[in-house]
This record gives C-alpha cells, structure tokens and sequence, in this order.
C-alpha cells in the first residue's frame, strides 16, 4: 500500500474512541487527501447499550457497535477501519507478543507514516486504554525490526508516533458533560490528570471540523444516552473539546525541538 500518499494511522481501543478520541484529525487529514486508518482492538461488546435494559448478548451488542464504528469511520472519511477481535474489557490480559504481531502486520500492510494512539494513562485510567498504548507503542518500534514477525511483511519505520492528550480546558469540558470521569481498578480509584501546556507537542486546529466529529459521535447511538449531554455544553467548552487535537510527540525521526507543531505530518511535507 506504498502509495506516495501521506498516511495516518489511530491505534484504539474500543469504537466510539475514533470519535471521542482522534476525530477532529482524522476527519482534518482525511479531507486534505491523507490516507487515514483505524485500527480497533475491540468491538465494545461489554459496553452500554442503549440503557441497558432489555440488553442483548455480549457478541449483539459487539455486531451493533461495530456498525456504529463503520458510520462513525465513513462520517469522518476514514479509508479503512481493522477489527483486532479481543475482548472488551479483558486487553490487558490479552498475549502482548501476539497483540503487537498483529499490529505489526497492519503497520507493515498500510506503511503508515504518522501513528496516533492513546497515551500511557490511557486518558482516565481505562485498561483497555493503558494496554493499547503500551502495545502500539511496541508495535510501532518492532514494525521496523525485519527480525521481527517473519511473517507480518516487510518491515516499516514509523516516523512519528503521538499519543493524544487533554490539557486542562478540554478534561473540564469533560467533566461538565459526564460529570466524574474515573476507572476503579482492582480497588483503586484512577482519576484523570491533565498533561501540561508545556508537554504539549502539537496542537492541530480542527475547528472546521467540529460538525463532522459532532455526526461521527451521533454514529454511536447505543452510547447517547452518555454523550447527549455534549450537545448542551456551552460554545467555550465545545471549541476546548473540538476545535485543537493536542498531542505529545513520544518519537519522531523527522523533527523534534520545543516548539509545538501545527501539523502531525510536520517534517514530511
């Protein structure tokens, strides 16, 4: 799939983090002509449907999800969306060497030259989250290992590798929407910390499109019954939420310094 074209590449977890998460960029690059990829290492299948009640079984609920997450991806002119088929909930427990062969294999097919992913909290603590940062983050070095994977094609050098952050104004445009963004796990309460201005590596500005993620989120209609109160949150806290993609630059071949980018593909246009 070497193509000449620029290509973007979000290693997520669950649908819905397509939106929420990288949505302003993959829908900015996706209009620009870049080549742009989701890879999903679940189909959500335990997570709210609807209300919840009348609830169908786990593997329904994951065919549902995936649907929304292929209108969600189509919305925001997504070229292709990969299921990696683990549980929901249970990543962090999945065989890392096998997870990260996989997402080798998807690296080494579409030769991406930009990865995004979650970062190393996985935002407020998820471990789902926590775990595919941790493996895209190894996939992203191995890739380029040709002693890795001999099966999994040839190797591919990542030249950038970013994992989406929230500074302070879009975690409180959060929590005026959900309220108390928080995991508990294995009895400890994880509550979401804003990475400072001064780490910020890239601030994109996605103000354009800021309706185009809005219809992509609207695609997860099992999850509205969380999400609808997006809508009535105030224009200060919708531009904080949509209108920059902020990142930190965890490696990158092609530029480094103190200065924020403008630009994930920065130093390879």
């Amino acid at each position: 799939m070497d193509d000449g074209t620029l290509k973007l590449m979000a290693v997520l977890a669950h649908p819905d983090d397509e939106s929420l998460g990288v949505g302003g960029a993959l829908a900015k690059y996706a209009a620009e002509g870049v080549g742009t990829y989701v890879v999903t290492a679940t189909r959500g299948e335990r997570g709210r449907y609807f209300t919840n009640e009348n609830r169908p079984s786990d593997t329904e609920v994951g065919r549902v999800r995936e649907g929304e997450l292929r209108a969600a991806a189509r919305e925001l002119g997504v070229r292709e969306v990969v299921l990696l088929d683990y549980l929901d909930g249970e990543l962090d427990r999945a065989r890392p060497v096998e997870v990260i062969g996989r997402i080798v294999e998807q690296v080494r097919r579409v030769r991406p030259h930009v990865v995004v992913t979650f970062d190393p909290f996985g935002a407020y603590g998820h471990p789902d989250h926590v775990a595919i940062s941790q493996f895209a983050t190894a996939a992203v070095a191995a890739a380029g290992d040709a002693t890795f994977g001999g099966d999994a094609g040839p190797a591919h050098g990542v030249s950038k590798l970013y994992y989406f952050v929230n500074d302070g104004p879009k975690w409180a445009a959060h929590q005026a929407a959900f309220k108390t963004l928080v995991s508990r796990v294995d009895g400890v309460e994880r509550r979401v910390t804003p990475w400072p201005d001064w780490s910020i590596s890239a601030v994109v500005d996605t103000r354009a499109q800021a309706d185009r993620v809005w219809r992509a989120v609207q695609c997860h209609e099992t999850q509205l019954a969380i999400y609808r109160t997006l809508a009535d949150l105030t224009p200060e806290h919708h531009e904080a939420l949509w209108g920059t993609f902020t990142c930190y630059r965890a490696m990158s071949v092609v530029n480094g310094g103190r200065e924020k980018e403008r630009d994930l593909f920065e130093g390879l246009r």
